[in-house]
């Protein structure tokens, strides 16, 4: 099967050639040839995975009586491996971790049970997330905020500090996950599906045996000293993917009637370039465009699927020094077509007001 297609510089100016030239492509087959699972290599990962975090949460409760500091010099490490668990929990919502969606859905309760993450609950919103990236008029459901600068312009003033307080680094993505996942995740949402409120319930009942458990057996105090900076760290880095992945200096943003879902997949998703070691501990998560044009592709073949089709090895790279960029991006100029920061638009508030 031939996967070659002539390149070309992508910009939002030439967004319905792109459309046009995706459209006569046969990028579905291309795809469907990494989203059959491989039973050996998901139990591996799956099983291997858990024993290494559960290795390493036991070696954290030993190194308690040695030296907190030793305990905090080996958090990164289960930290890590706490990610690459959330990922798993991610391709089993997606159902493509296993070809039986009753084995996903075991696992996947299990791996965001250790995650605070309500399973059934975060599956929906994130599904809404995959069908809605990139669309202006679909904003607000498994996304990161993010208005327009036409929009703050005419908010309100208590609207802008609302918003420029969320888009604050410390509170993003030091007291966003503790938020997200400590809090929210504890109570179901208004409007939920019966099976998303039952999975925030069951979760709660999980977490509390766990916890319950484990405080029973080595006090609630250890728990605390161990899994705080775990899940500050892990949650950061998780925060962190998902806000970079969709939130960078080359993103891509439009109106529903202009909405293209392969045009967004590949141009409106960060090809995330990470150092290796890295890269496994977020589960290929990087290359982001080819798991949104394709959630049934399980994360351990996404890098495969990157280097043998040449249409997504073609996008953009996005690299960790380009990457810091994003933290001063904040609303999407649909003037320009580019994300642009506080400080670029301080002229437009000073015209307003005079």
């Amino acid at each position: 099967m031939r996967t070659d297609f002539t390149p070309f510089n992508f910009n939002p100016a030439n967004l319905a050639e792109a459309a046009q030239r995706l459209k006569e492509l046969p990028w579905q087959e291309w795809v469907n040839r990494y989203t059959l699972p491989t039973l050996p290599r998901s139990l591996w990962q799956s099983l291997s995975t858990l024993a290494m975090y559960g290795a390493a949460w036991v070696g954290l409760y030993y190194t308690l009586s040695i030296s907190y500091w030793l305990t905090l010099a080996l958090v990164p490490l289960a930290s890590g491996l706490l990610v690459r668990i959330f990922i798993i929990n991610h391709d089993c919502g997606h159902g493509s971790f296993f070809k039986s969606q009753r084995a996903n859905n075991i696992l996947g309760f299990i791996t965001a049970t250790l995650t605070f993450t309500a399973y059934f609950r975060w599956r929906h919103e994130h599904a809404l997330h995959h069908a809605t990236s990139g669309d202006l008029k679909n904003r607000g459901v498994g996304d990161v905020w993010t208005m327009t600068v036409e929009e703050y312009l005419v908010a309100s003033r208590g609207a802008r500090i609302r918003y420029r307080i969320y888009r604050n680094p410390l509170v993003m993505f030091v007291l966003g996950p503790w938020w997200e996942f400590m809090i929210k995740q504890r109570f179901p949402r208004r409007g939920q599906q019966r099976r998303e409120q039952m999975s925030v319930l069951w979760t709660n009942l999980a977490l509390l045996v766990l916890i319950g458990s484990l405080s029973m057996w080595i006090g609630w105090k250890a728990v605390l000293m161990i899994q705080a900076p775990v899940f500050l760290i892990s949650g950061l880095i998780g925060v962190w993917l998902f806000y970079v992945q969709h939130q960078y200096d080359g993103a891509l943003w439009i109106r529903n009637e202009n909405w293209d879902y392969a045009t967004m997949c590949l141009y409106g998703s960060s090809y995330y370039k990470l150092p290796r070691i890295l890269q496994w501990f977020t589960g290929n998560i990087g290359f982001h465009h080819i798991h949104h044009l394709s959630p049934r592709i399980p994360n351990y073949l996404l890098a495969k699927a990157h280097r043998e089709v040449p249409l997504f090895n073609s996008v953009p790279i996005l690299t960790l020094r380009k990457s810091l960029k994003s933290l001063r991006l904040h609303l999407w100029w649909e003037m320009e077509k580019r994300l642009v920061g506080f400080g670029e638009i301080r002229h437009l508030l000073r015209a307003q007001a005079a």
